[in-house]
């Protein structure tokens, strides 16, 4: 029969392996490494979600290694009955010394080169995408200039007061499935950052200068998007929604806009930032 102690130890990868179960993570979960959306939602998610999850593969391989050896040094020089004093002390090892570090620096380096030629990747500007929008941080919204299409769509903060239909009114960016996107990204008052949640990617906006993202959405759907920059008191409420559609589908929004007299594009006239170096947004930044 087991000892208190050593049930005690027993329940402890039960209790984790209930945790798992109970925590209802399907396999595809797991095999994402716990990130949300779907496989291929961009061109780049698949990227993202591999560098992730072969990360968290070497550091448990890493982490078991060491604590198993913890584990070791505990139980092998464990003090015995009837020990007294200090054991022997130990100055240098220089086989384990050498050890802690080169694995640490392979480590290191082995996850900038990977990160590196995976943002170099993500970073890389499409030649001639098929569709170009301007996307600008407001507080606390969003405004879409579908420069190609020469049309516009104007966001109001989000209010949810628990009022019925709140969602749908949030601002939404449309996107043709399968065709290049360039996003230019900037703002109209202090620093935002454009993340679309299930892209895995997000990107900073700042007063007076552009940041560029490119991608191809690969999945048709509704996408949930926010702020993920603390841009003042309802930061929180600066929600908005991403619908990927078909060609058709787009076309027919970019139509909608122009009937509903969204012609044209938002300028820097609304920007908070008029005194910065020149009032001209070309030399701003």
């Amino acid at each position: 029969m087991l000892s208190k102690r050593g049930f005690k130890w027993a329940t402890v990868p039960a209790a984790a392996s209930l945790m798992l179960l109970l925590s209802g993570c399907t396999q595809q979960e797991f095999e994402r490494g716990l990130m949300p959306g779907v496989p291929g939602v961009t061109n780049h998610t698949d990227r993202i979600v591999g560098l992730w999850t072969t990360s968290w593969i070497i550091l448990w391989i890493v982490g078991i290694i060491a604590w198993g050896l913890m584990l070791w040094a505990i139980v092998a020089y464990r003090r015995r009955k009837g020990e007294t004093g200090l054991p022997a002390q130990l100055r240098y090892n220089n086989p384990i010394e050498t050890l802690f570090t080169i694995v640490p620096l392979i480590l290191v380096v082995g996850f900038f080169a990977f990160t590196a030629r995976d943002m170099a990747a993500i970073e890389e500007p499409t030649a001639d995408p098929d569709v170009t929008i301007q996307v600008i941080g407001k507080q606390w919204s969003w405004d879409f200039n579908y420069v190609d299409a020469n049309v516009y769509s104007s966001g109001l903060q989000s209010d949810f007061a628990g009022e019925e239909g709140s969602e749908a009114d949030l601002p939404t960016l449309y996107l043709p499935v399968n065709k290049t996107v360039q996003i230019d990204l900037t703002a109209r008052d202090v620093i935002h950052s454009f993340w679309v949640i299930d892209f895995l990617y997000k990107k900073d906006m700042f007063p007076g200068r552009t940041n560029h993202m490119y991608f191809t959405p690969q999945v048709e759907g509704t996408y949930k998007g926010k702020c993920a920059e603390l841009c003042g008191e309802f930061h929180s409420l600066m929600l908005f929604n991403v619908k990927v559609v078909s060609q058709a589908e787009y076309d027919a929004q970019m139509a909608k806009l122009a009937t509903e007299g969204n012609v044209g594009q938002l300028d820097t006239k609304y920007d908070r930032n008029q005194n910065l170096p020149g009032d001209n947004p070309e030399i701003r930044g």
